[in-house]
């Protein structure tokens, strides 16, 4: 009997792309979902494993009163020193990617025979996330839909978002590194799973 294949698949998208739902409804369909942000997020947590080397390079002043770094004063320290954003790279990218590879040698070994791995910054990290996934699918909108979106979750400030958006990787790069464009804008719910659905079939679920 033949062995079914094993997919790996890149999803990404800019901030406000619908990525985090599109990564839902493909995980609803029986993908194991690998979330390189929760994971990043996880490492500066309490008690999370890149917290002491946050205290050894940059200083107890780094970490929250609940023992989780403090993202607001390590965004400061990043702005005025671009020195800093590759030291801490080098200390959160590493075990993100030790953990990545934990939790996908986990599902294998539960019978998954499909995982997504759910990376913000794919196009950014160049050929490294390429050479690991099969296909990469992108989420893609415009960056006024992009703006409403998060100014409605999160309300930030229109300028604010411009930054970020303006920070990550642009819509044509991101377009061109695709092998498969999700195209999330004026959809409702139904609508996105529809063509989410019509993707997925393509490797499997």
């Amino acid at each position: 009997m033949k062995t079914p294949r094993i997919w790996r698949i890149g999803l990404t998208g800019g901030i406000g792309s619908g990525k985090s739902t599109v990564a839902a409804m493909l995980a609803a369909r029986g993908a194991a979902v690998i979330d390189a942000d929760a994971i990043s997020r996880s490492v500066t947590a309490p008690g999370g494993r890149a917290i002491a080397s946050i205290v050894q390079v940059f200083g107890p002043q780094m970490i929250d009163a609940h023992g989780a770094m403090d993202r607001q004063a390590m965004r400061d320290q990043i702005f005025k020193s671009a020195d800093a954003k590759k030291q801490l790279e080098a200390i959160i990218h590493p075990l993100v990617s030790q953990i990545t590879t934990e939790q996908a040698q986990t599902a294998l070994q539960n019978g998954q025979r499909c995982l997504v791995f759910d990376v913000p910054l794919l196009v950014e990290s160049g050929e490294r996330w390429r050479k690991q996934v099969d296909r990469v699918m992108v989420v893609d909108c415009d960056a006024a839909t992009q703006s409403q979106r998060v100014m409605a979750r999160s309300g930030l400030a229109a300028e604010e978002i411009d930054r970020i958006i303006a920070l990550q990787t642009s819509r044509p790069q991101r377009l061109a590194c695709a092998d498969m464009v999700v195209f999330n804008q004026g959809l409702n719910l139904a609508q996105l799973e529809a063509q989410v659905a019509l993707l997925a079939a393509d490797f499997g679920l």
